[in-house]
């Protein structure tokens, strides 16, 4: 029989998945300008938050309470000390695009498979053919469907057991080492928008090899620190790749022909939702919905710990963004001339920060404010930034790749960052090497 305290529990979950669901639908409204009121994804999502708070590991939900505690008390400190003008009912927005994207992704645990068993797994792709596959896969893939492609091979790695750190390890740096050249990364939106001059191809010249790079030294690496033998690989097989592959070829079709106008964030936060509907419809409206209502039911309450570290470093991004806006004003520049030492120094900064906790798109998006860029100099700032936010989103605790492994996998960000200090020194270096090299 059912105790009361199993039954308010129960009520809990339900509401607060119904919640996420709500945000999910309110933020793809707001992709087609149909949202009634934008900060209510915002609300929506913190407020599942708030019901779940006590069902988040305790680790995280303090780790997520000092992120929001420090965001709303910079915000208030911009505001009295100096008169930053902040619209106060709109700061639960922070990261709430990125939630709603993982909320999106996490449907595709609900395309094909319809009977809910398991199939066979077959022998696993061990040692260090899998982990390159592992860290392949994750890096092709994921220069454009981004943080989805790391659910997509995680969850299908851990279909054998928990994750491993060679595996997790594979999966940040495949993941991040894809700033550092796809034109359909979050990194290159951000450059792009701080430096509309930059020359891509130059880009692309210095960021794919150097890409390559990282990938030959973690597989080295982890071959080195770890025994492989028995660690299991994400085959580069037509059958795993299947339904990767398939979502990326959705994702380019809508990308440059049908909503050429949303990003690719964006596209994932409908698409994959949608995809999981179209392929259980077939099955009938009542199983669809039944299988909908038990996602909701089940799965979203489950994504706590991710939503709520993302949507705590939000509030902190916002707090630490506006106080230094504020406190910096438009008129001082950083730097007279942007080259090579002023990169160097721009990026060991940035990296730095993320390593103390800050995501890069604050260093980046800081450095941008206060210098004045000219000619070749919006380049080398767009490969300062770009290497800045590979080499600090695999090492930085909260980061969105550690955030992310952390909630749905349940390993510390600070113990990835921990294991990713090594690779996170030998890639400083090549990136102060490309630095010079170029940028002379």
């Amino acid at each position: 029989m059912a105790t009361p305290d199993t039954l308010s529990t129960s009520f809990r979950h339900a509401l607060a998945g119904t919640l996420i669901l709500l945000g999910l639908a309110l933020q793809i409204l707001s992709l087609a300008k149909l949202a009634p009121y934008p900060p209510l994804v915002g609300y929506s999502l913190w407020l599942a938050t708030l019901l779940l708070w006590r069902d988040i590991p305790r680790r995280t939900r303090w780790q997520a309470g000092a992120l929001a505690a420090i965001g709303l008390g910079l915000l208030s400190l911009a505001s009295w000390r100096y008169a930053a003008d902040i619209a106060w009912p709109a700061i639960t927005s922070g990261n709430t695009y990125v939630v709603a994207m993982l909320v999106g992704v996490s449907f595709i645990g609900l395309i094909g498979n319809r009977s809910g068993s398991k199939r066979a797994l077959g022998r696993p792709i061990t040692g260090l053919r899998g982990t390159s596959g592992t860290w392949l896969g994750v890096h092709l893939l994921g220069t454009i469907l981004n943080l989805s492609t790391v659910f997509m091979i995680g969850d299908r790695l851990a279909r054998r057991g928990p994750l491993t750190t060679p595996q997790l390890l594979a999966l940040n740096r495949g993941l991040s080492s894809a700033a550092l050249w796809s034109p359909f990364f979050a990194s290159m939106g951000v450059v792009m928008t701080l430096a509309p001059a930059m020359d891509y191809s130059r880009i692309l010249v210095v960021g794919l090899p150097l890409a390559l790079l990282s990938g030959l030294l973690s597989t080295l690496e982890l071959s080195r620190r770890f025994d492989l033998s028995e660690v299991a690989g994400f085959s580069l097989s037509p059958g795993s790749l299947l339904m990767p592959v398939s979502m990326a070829v959705l994702v380019m079709l809508f990308h440059f022909q049908l909503t050429p106008e949303l990003g690719i964030v964006s596209i994932i936060t409908f698409l994959l939702p949608a995809v999981a509907l179209a392929t259980n419809l077939p099955a009938g409206p009542r199983w669809t919905l039944r299988r909908v209502r038990q996602h909701t039911l089940t799965r979203l309450p489950a994504m706590r710990g991710e939503i709520a570290l993302f949507l705590s470093a939000g509030l902190l991004t916002l707090g630490l963004s506006t106080l230094v806006s504020a406190a910096t004003g438009s008129e001082w520049t950083l730097f007279v001339h942007f080259g090579p030492v002023q990169a160097v120094m721009s990026f060991l900064a940035i990296v730095a920060s993320a390593v103390a906790g800050l995501h890069p798109i604050i260093g980046v998006s800081v450095l941008a404010s206060m210098l004045d860029l000219s000619g070749n100099e919006s380049t080398l700032f767009a490969f300062t930034g770009l290497a800045s936010w590979a080499v600090g989103t695999s090492v930085g605790p909260l980061s969105g790749i550690n955030l992310s492994l952390q909630g749905r996998y349940g390993v510390s960000g600070y113990r990835m960052m921990r294991h990713n200090l090594v690779y996170a020194a030998a890639m400083t270096t090549l990136v102060v090497a490309a630095i010079l090299l170029t940028g002379t």
